[in-house]
């Protein structure tokens, strides 16, 4: 686990803190990008591919957030099926997650790095019919 600091959310301080922790950031984005329908995959690490054949989903596989002094950024990891418009479909994924992570968590997105880093060849259209 990342030892980044937790993000203040609120500043009213009359009711309590308010911090959320960077991996609900990175399970956030990770569902709304899978929410794009041209999307066939996110690229995980080895870790993430044992805990999922283990039966475990890892909505989080794929993403990468980093805390900057100008905000939260999101670099995403993912494989499209072939055949897309790879510049709509990017952005579709980027507005997707800054749309969620903003209605969700009220933080200022820096920026949303979409990084395509394979493509599916097959007609497969689902991962998990593999």
């Amino acid at each position: 686990m990342s030892e980044q600091p937790l993000l203040k959310v609120s500043e009213d301080s009359a009711l309590g803190k308010v911090e959320i922790a960077p991996e609900v950031i990175e399970v956030i984005a990770g569902i709304a990008a899978t929410e794009v329908e041209e999307l066939y995959a996110m690229r995980g690490n080895f870790a993430s591919g044992v805990v999922e054949r283990l039966g475990k989903k890892t909505h989080s596989k794929g993403v990468k957030v980093e805390l900057t002094e100008d905000g939260v950024t999101v670099d995403l990891y993912v494989i499209l099926n072939f055949g897309v418009s790879i510049p709509q479909v990017a952005q579709k994924i980027q507005t997707n997650i800054r749309h969620s992570l903003k209605y969700m968590t009220a933080l200022e997105i820096a920026e949303v790095n979409v990084h395509v880093v394979g493509m599916n060849m097959d007609g497969n259209e689902n991962p998990q019919e593999e």
